[in-house]
């Protein structure tokens, strides 16, 4: 079924971020209807994965599997927290050189370095730990695959997955990217009012553009996951403006 995350996720995301006991759930089934309306009218490939206020999987091509753009990096940032907090220590300065730049201009270069750190293996730890059913990754970040669903999932449970001492840091990081990347999910979700963190991504492929973004929404205490994922986009613009689209039918209103 797509109900619901397994119920010990979900219980764990709630300790994490909590969701408003709203009669009902957020995006509902009308909203999510509204998008799935819109994308028929929309060129390229697409998948829209949320996790609603009630922890409930929602999605539209939500399993459909994409490469990964600079969506992933987010997932580096944890895994390489989650090293660190391991061996017991804080972060360096030149560690911290490294990281926020990866989130903040989402410097390939300090990728590159953090992934050499973290390897394929941490990442599949962190995926199994979120439930991403399919991601995949072999050989360099760059070359890994994930769904709509999976990122989800990952920005559903992000604070719970941060250890405690790095969650602060880790989410100024993904709310303060620079205002030039900041299009699509956060242009739209900011001038209504909600406050979100996210992490997106481009490049070209052999269907075309592709334009990612994955985030964590909130208003008041009322929180859910959005990810959008898109591929085979005339230009980087008409992706944005898909992802600007689905948004905006997502937030057409306010939770109560």
């Amino acid at each position: 079924m797509r109900n619901r995350i397994a119920a010990g996720i979900v219980a764990c995301a709630a300790i994490a971020i909590p969701a408003a006991a709203t009669a009902t759930s957020y995006p509902n089934r009308g909203q999510m209807d509204a998008v799935r309306h819109y994308l028929k009218q929309r060129d390229g490939i697409v998948g829209v994965g949320v996790i609603d206020s009630h922890g409930h999987v929602r999605g539209i091509h939500d399993r459909r599997r994409f490469v990964t753009a600079s969506v992933i990096k987010a997932m580096l940032l944890v895994s390489y927290l989650r090293k660190v907090n391991h061996q017991g220590r804080r972060l360096t300065s030149y560690e911290r050189a490294h990281l926020g730049p990866m989130i903040h201009v989402s410097s390939n270069t300090a990728a590159s370095w953090v992934y050499s750190r973290v390897g394929d293996g941490r990442l599949r730890r962190l995926a199994r730990k979120a439930d991403m059913d399919q991601f995949w990754i072999c050989c360099w970040w760059t070359h890994a695959l994930f769904s709509a669903r999976d990122q989800a999932k990952f920005f559903w449970q992000i604070k719970r997955l941060t250890p405690p001492r790095f969650r602060d840091y880790a989410t100024h990081l993904l709310r303060s990217i620079v205002s030039w990347q900041s299009w699509g999910i956060p242009r739209i979700a900011r001038r209504r009012g909600f406050s979100v963190f996210f992490k997106g991504g481009w490049r070209g492929t052999g269907r075309g553009q592709l334009v990612h973004q994955a985030s964590f929404i909130r208003y008041h205490r009322t929180g859910f996951s959005l990810a959008v994922l898109t591929d085979g986009n005339p230009s980087m613009s008409y992706g944005i403006e898909t992802i600007a689209g689905v948004t905006r039918r997502i937030l057409r209103h306010k939770p109560d």
